[in-house]
């Protein structure tokens, strides 16, 4: 399975593609942790963005792409799938995500959209910063990223609903319960992608399943 991850900071993005990447034997690509190997091993790519940290500017969407090339043409080389997460972020980077995948032949088979509220995005986040004694991490600095989220992601999810390959997903509960779902209807679909062509897919929402069972 080849899967992207879009969701709010504090929606567990990095434990559901832990665990989507291990059930799948797909390649966990996970653009922070990217940028640190790089940086670690001083590659070319790592140097670039050494350079760039150390004079205090951010790393060029064109470095962090370039990376994401490279491990998903490793996936591809393995003849693995590949869970990309921590990008995309914004409709540009979406848009030249998907370049990069349709000349690896790499499109991805699901866009993943971790649903949770504002509210509990800021109780989570509070919660962890008390924990790691995160002092930056206030209540006014989060509903900031949050504003921020919203006002780049909502293009990115239509975007990918009108593709017809977004999935929405209620994050509001316990980490296993969406991890259960989450596998479930990943495990439906891979049986379906083989067959069914990309211009013919829709768009799934789960967030109402709950209710409607009466959970």
């Amino acid at each position: 399975m080849r899967v992207l991850l879009i969701a709010p900071p504090g929606a567990g993005k990095g434990t559901q593609g832990t665990l989507i990447a291990s059930h799948f034997d797909s390649l966990h690509i996970a653009t922070g942790d990217l940028l640190r190997e790089h940086v670690a091993h001083q590659t070319p790519l790592g140097l670039q963005v050494s350079e760039k940290l150390n004079r205090g500017e951010l790393v060029p969407d064109e470095i962090v792409l370039e990376m994401v090339r490279e491990a998903m043409a490793q996936a591809k080389q393995a003849d693995r799938g590949y869970v990309l997460d921590g990008m995309p972020r914004t409709i540009g980077q979406a848009r030249a995500l998907y370049a990069i995948a349709a000349e690896l032949d790499m499109l991805a088979d699901v866009s993943l959209f971790l649903q949770v509220s504002d509210d509990e995005v800021v109780r989570r986040l509070l919660a962890r910063a008390l924990i790691e004694h995160r002092t930056d991490d206030t209540e006014e600095v989060i509903r900031r990223r949050l504003a921020l989220y919203h006002d780049v992601t909502h293009p990115i999810v239509d975007w990918y609903r009108e593709r017809g390959i977004l999935v929405s997903v209620n994050a509001m509960r316990p980490a296993e319960d969406v991890g259960r779902e989450i596998l479930s209807v990943l495990e439906v679909m891979r049986a379906m992608v083989e067959h069914v062509p990309s211009d013919a897919r829709r768009a799934i929402d789960l967030t109402g399943l709950g209710s409607a069972f009466g959970v």
